[in-house]
């Protein structure tokens, strides 16, 4: 749950900072933290069965 936590402050912190960013930097930023939620997400499912 805590990396779910970092996660979402992280994306925060940079949807915050994206006015302030080129977009080769934030697509790439987004798309890492985009993959982290999805293996986060299929590990909890998998943890659940």
């Amino acid at each position: 749950m805590i990396f779910l936590v970092a996660a979402v402050l992280l994306l925060g912190v940079l949807v915050g900072a994206a006015a302030h960013l080129t977009l080769p930097v934030i697509i790439p930023a987004a798309t890492a933290i985009a993959l982290w939620l999805l293996v986060f997400a299929i590990r909890e499912r998998r943890r659940e069965h």
